[in-house]
């Protein structure tokens, strides 16, 4: 397990995004400030298995994915993600304080849920059926991506 990344996800990326206007431009993507944070809670209920999205048909894909996702790279700017709409979802948040508490909220939930079932894997539609190690190592990814997306991190 990759304790940096776990103290990341538990101490850090929601500092980060209190930083973050809600009307905020990325770098790339079509995304505003409240857009991402929103974005991320949505991320972080498929990885605590709050919501649940069919898995991608294609298993060569699948697997090319996650051969990835155990990598060092970093997502790409402009990563293309087959599940979500061209244009970004209208926020659902009234505010960007609301939305942040829901990536806290869901963060938590996450870390509850797999201390609480050991051995615990929880389905990703386009990495395939994930551990913790593996979800961590997702979501920091991800993290990653969106906060030098915002400029809150250094690339």
């Amino acid at each position: 397990m990759n304790q940096q990344q776990v103290n990341f996800l538990k101490n850090e990326a929601v500092f980060h995004l209190k930083h973050l206007a809600p009307d905020a431009k990325g770098s790339w993507g079509k995304m505003n400030g409240q857009q991402m944070v929103e974005h991320m809670a949505e991320m972080l209920k498929v990885a605590n298995g709050r919501i649940h999205h069919a898995a991608l048909p294609d298993k060569e894909r699948m697997s090319k994915a996650y051969a990835w996702l155990m990598t060092d790279k970093p997502f790409r700017e402009n990563t293309i993600n087959p599940l979500l709409p061209e244009e970004p979802n209208p926020t659902e948040y009234n505010t960007m304080q609301q939305a942040i508490e829901a990536v806290q909220k869901e963060l938590d939930h996450f870390f509850e849920v797999f201390e609480s079932t050991p051995g615990l894997r929880i389905e990703n539609p386009i990495f395939g059926n994930l551990n913790f190690e593996e979800q961590v190592q997702l979501l920091y990814k991800h993290f990653q991506h969106h906060l030098k997306q915002f400029g809150l991190i250094n690339a």
